[in-house]
């Protein structure tokens, strides 16, 4: 499938971390995700009924990282894909997280994972 419904640099807040100060202060976290599906219809018709709406994705999308507090971004993101698998009719889902205020030593653009499912 070549088709893909792209939502990039998705911005929210959540607690989540190892350590406990990260999952007492809100932090920011990035998200993006790739939806794989045929989007033939939808183009050819112009109706949403053939796509997947933009708006939901992204209220998943925010539901989930800004709620209960997951260790690690790998559970984050597989919370986030498992939800979108479960909820569209989607080949695949590539979801990615970034966490760009780590604590570490020294100075980092961000950390972030990268994971993708199918069905």
């Amino acid at each position: 499938m070549t088709d893909r419904i792209i939502l990039s640099e998705m911005l929210f807040r959540g607690r989540h971390g190892v350590l406990t100060t990260e999952r007492e202060l809100e932090q920011p976290f990035g998200v993006d995700v790739e939806l794989h599906l045929d989007l033939r219809h939808a183009g050819l018709t112009d109706d949403l009924v053939g796509t997947i709406d933009y708006r939901d994705v992204f209220e998943i999308c925010r539901a989930i990282v800004e709620g209960p507090s997951h260790f690690l971004l790998e559970a984050l993101a597989e919370a986030i894909a498992g939800e979108l698998l479960s909820r569209f009719d989607v080949e695949e889902v590539i979801v990615r997280v970034r966490k760009p205020e780590v604590v570490l030593p020294g100075e980092l653009g961000y950390a972030g994972v990268e994971i993708r499912r199918h069905r």
